[in-house]
């Protein structure tokens, strides 16, 4: 698959003849310099943006082509995503936030699903806080809290640590790779961490958007 945007300049290629299969269960970490392209691969694997060219398969579905309400709906219940910069919903609490995705999806209990996740990432007492007054840290763990509630086939993460201190980025990144470890989700991990970087199964090195290796 390729990616390509239109400028001033004319084409210009972000992405080039990529091919990549990852595995169920696998914990791939895409590594690479700033503007290789990496988070544009992510975003095109997880179905947010759609490639230029080729083909982009999530869960046996063929995404090229299919609108955003399409794709959403194949994301919808088996898909997780953590984010640098969070992307929580401000003015809501711990628990809203991570009942929204539950909800959306039409999921059962989900109250109590959110409750049990925001436990399992050590903040159940946390939950009526608005996220605005919670610590970096602990706005991560609601974001991975909202991402693992939904129970992920695949959980797609784009520097979860980046705009974390260091001790609180390596309580981060255990916090991910055990409840992945629990619950058997399939990880695609962006991030220029050494400590991420060596806890995949896997490593995939973008350059000048090509992929190098993996």
């Amino acid at each position: 698959m390729g990616k390509s945007v239109d400028t001033p300049d004319g084409k210009l290629d972000i992405l080039k003849n990529i091919s990549l299969d990852v595995k169920y269960q696998e914990a791939v970490v895409i590594k690479g310099a700033s503007g290789s392209g990496k988070t544009t691969l992510l975003g095109l694997m997880a179905g947010l943006d759609q490639a230029s060219s080729g083909d982009v398969f999530l869960f046996g579905e063929n995404l090229t082509g299919k609108s955003e309400e399409q794709r959403s709906s194949i994301r919808a219940g088996r898909v997780g995503f953590v984010f640098q910069s969070f992307h929580l919903v401000q003015g809501a609490n711990a628990l809203q936030n991570v009942m929204l995705p539950l909800e959306l999806a039409g999921i059962a209990d989900a109250q109590q699903l959110a409750v049990t996740s925001l436990n399992q990432v050590g903040l159940e007492n946390k939950t009526s806080t608005l996220v605005e007054h919670l610590s970096g840290g602990e706005q991560q763990r609601v974001a991975i809290a909202r991402a693992f509630a939904v129970k992920p086939t695949v959980l797609f993460a784009d520097e979860p640590t980046g705009n974390l201190d260091a001790a609180t980025g390596r309580q981060i990144a255990d916090l991910m790779f055990h409840l992945r470890d629990q619950s058997g989700t399939t990880l695609v991990l962006v991030t220029h961490e050494g400590e991420l970087l060596e806890r995949g199964d896997r490593q995939i090195l973008i350059e000048s958007g090509r992929l190098l290796s993996g």
